[in-house]
């Protein structure tokens, strides 16, 4: 099992937990990791490429909890645990292939309903094709259930989530007394060429470089290179 605890800024810790099987957590990653060109797939690899997975569309819950009270909410407290804790409501959303649903039992706090000020029937009606009850026990270790009920539309809400994307032309470090000197005109040196790429950064991990181009006066980036998966990992330390 791979269980996932997640506090947010602002929201009672901790906020909620995220619980697979071994079969989903393999699969998913071992899918992503084929996507990115390598076929086969270590357990811990495939347990890696899941956790930056829940990393990247936690933090995408994060806006949604934003909007929906008014405030910051960052993720914090991050952690594996070995088991959920106490919750007010459990669901089960699913990743959907052809011919396969990975299903994901996701625990919510009474402080995070707290926080949202909204009761469970409200928040998440039990709809089959939405969000199902959640039972890993039927499914039996590492196995992997594939039902014909319609596919969750859970994902489908994160791909509309905005995300802030900045391009770095380059970046330097400079003693503060030099900073207090900068004036209009000064020149500040990077550490980029002008021939090497500029990166793309999402949620301050780099995901790509490319060149710089005009387009109708405005500037664009050109797309030559997507970042590995462990490239990622590595800009994010």
């Amino acid at each position: 099992m791979l269980c996932w605890e997640q506090g947010y800024k602002n929201i009672q810790q901790p906020a909620l937990w995220i619980t697979a099987l071994e079969a989903t957590w393999m699969e998913l990653g071992a899918r992503t990791l084929r996507a990115a060109g390598i076929d086969t797939a270590e357990p811990a690899d495939a347990r890696n490429t899941c956790l930056e997975i829940l990393s990247q569309s936690l933090a995408a819950v994060a806006q949604i909890l934003s909007a929906r009270l008014g405030r910051e909410v960052v993720p914090e407290h991050g952690a594996e645990r070995r088991q959920a804790g106490a919750a007010a409501y459990t669901f089960t959303a699913t990743v959907g292939y052809a011919g396969a649903a990975l299903p994901f039992e996701v625990a919510l706090t009474a402080g995070l309903m707290r926080a949202l000020d909204i009761g469970a029937v409200e928040a998440f009606p039990h709809d089959p094709g939405a969000l199902l009850p959640a039972d890993f026990g039927a499914a039996g270790a590492g196995a992997l259930e594939v039902s014909g009920s319609p596919v969750s539309h859970t994902m489908d809400l994160l791909l509309d989530v905005e995300l802030a994307v900045s391009v770095s032309f380059g970046r330097t470090e400079l003693p503060i007394k030099e900073i207090l000197k900068l004036t209009t005109g000064s020149i500040v040196e990077l550490n980029r060429s002008l021939s090497e790429p500029v990166e793309v950064i999402v949620n301050n991990c780099v995901v790509a470089r490319g060149e710089v181009v005009v387009i109708d006066g405005n500037y664009g980036v050109r797309i030559q290179q997507i970042i590995s998966r462990q490239d990622r990992l590595r800009s994010l330390r």
